[in-house]
């Protein structure tokens, strides 16, 4: 995504995470909490691309850095 910032335009990085769930791709951005959905990996992710440009529309641009993001699996019992 590019952004510009007193006519200074710069590429930001996203981190996101992409997983199918049923019939569905979920495409989630771990910067910023937003996510999208698709038929296929690729439509979820152009998906999250286009839901991100809408969340940034209206807000300023502060994008949190994400550092070494790593998946942790937890297990737990529930009636």
């Amino acid at each position: 995504m590019i952004s510009c910032y007193n006519g200074i335009m710069k590429k930001n990085q996203f981190i996101s995470i992409v997983w199918k769930e049923g019939k569905h791709y979920v495409a989630q951005c771990l910067n910023i909490d937003v996510s999208s959905f698709g038929k296929t990996k690729k439509e979820a992710i152009e998906n999250l691309r286009e839901a991100l440009e809408l969340y940034f529309e209206d807000r300023p641009f502060r994008l949190p850095k994400v550092e070494s993001p790593s998946i942790e699996v937890r297990q737990f019992q529930h009636a």
